[in-house]
């Protein structure tokens, strides 16, 4: 499927149908919420309207605390908390398909908090959302639920108590599905370490979503090499150039798509790769406890910004490349590397 993040504004039906994409998966940020009501934010809006489009929809529950404390169970501050919880299930939990609690609580925390307190925090919101889907929901559709989203399983350090007791909770609570994992790795094969750690500690019968995945990590440690000399002979490029210096200019005044395969082609860590969306979706689809992947579909106007050597090169990842990409269709955007890859995944 198609993962937009935070940018549902941003979807596109024609491009969705050229990617045969049925899955669209987008997260709210809870802080966006206000009143009177939370069905004017367009994260809602539009996640509705894929709904009656017929398309599979993913919602998740982003809550940014990565500035501030989680509230504590009881305070006014986590009733204000659960009131907005409320607010946006009346709108989403008998239209959603799957609604994840969480977008990715180990970054989007203190640091000093991701323990009990970061668990404390999640599961109050979970058994809120469970009781709400149970004295509401009464008709033939009912989001299922998972809890969202794991990152950097591939480093020791975060085989945290804190994780250990998320997948407990996942495994000891009947009403969720299972674990939203995000896999951002630097090769493929370090997303067996996401697989190793959470099914072992999962039921069953549960499953398991992979919202986001990517190499994102492999790209970033490339960004300072320098391009290659036929690259730079072809394009008329000093060939003291660096990739990351290709890619802004590209920002700057988006290449024809032909200049864009040429760049990507001329790296032979990206070519190497150039198969990663199938070989990952085999990785996990071979558990047989996968219930949903998406994918990073858009390039957005965040991965573009100020790009330098050391901002993460999501703007790679991306189906579909409005920023560095000349569009030929004033519909849509242009395809980036990954739209064969994609359509062919889509067709299972």
């Amino acid at each position: 499927g198609a993962n937009f993040n935070q940018n549902l504004d941003s979807v596109v039906f024609k491009e969705l149908d050229l990617a045969r994409a049925f899955w669209v998966r987008g997260f709210l940020p809870m802080t966006a919420v206000v009143e009177p009501d939370p069905g004017e934010h367009f994260a809602v809006q539009t996640i509705l309207s894929l709904a009656r489009r017929g398309h599979g929809t993913v919602f998740s529950l982003k809550f940014p605390y990565d500035n501030d404390s989680f509230p504590e169970s009881g305070s006014a501050e986590m009733e204000a908390e659960l009131a907005r919880v409320d607010a946006v299930l009346s709108h989403v939990i008998d239209h959603v398909d799957i609604l994840t609690i969480g977008n990715e609580p180990f970054i989007e925390s203190l640091p000093d908090e991701r323990d009990e307190r970061l668990n404390e925090f999640y599961e109050t919101v979970a058994k809120r959302v469970i009781t709400y889907r149970r004295e509401h929901c009464s008709g033939e559709k009912v989001a299922a639920l998972y809890m969202g989203a794991l990152n950097r399983l591939d480093l020791a350090d975060r085989h945290t108590p804190a994780a250990e007791r998320w997948m407990t909770f996942i495994r000891e609570t009947p009403e969720l599905e299972g674990v939203d994992i995000h896999p951002h790795v630097e090769h493929p094969d370090a997303a067996d370490a996401f697989l190793d750690y959470i099914l072992p500690r999962m039921r069953a019968d549960q499953t398991f979503l992979v919202t986001e995945f990517s190499l994102v990590w492999h790209w970033k440690a490339h960004l300072r090499d320098t391009i290659d000399p036929d690259f730079a002979l072809k394009y008329d490029l000093d060939p003291s150039v660096e990739v990351w210096e290709v890619i802004r200019a590209a920002i700057d005044a988006p290449f024809p798509s032909s200049k864009w395969e040429d760049f990507l082609a001329s790296c032979p860590w990206f070519v190497e790769h150039s198969d990663f969306l199938i070989d990952e979706l085999a990785r996990y689809r071979e558990t047989d406890q996968l219930a949903v992947a998406t994918y990073g579909f858009r390039q957005d106007g965040l991965m573009s910004q100020d790009f330098d050597a050391d901002k993460d090169p999501w703007i790679l990842n991306s189906v579909f490349a409005p920023y560095t990409v000349q569009s030929e269709d004033a519909d849509q955007a242009a395809p980036g590397h990954w739209l064969e890859s994609f359509r062919r995944l889509a067709l299972g």
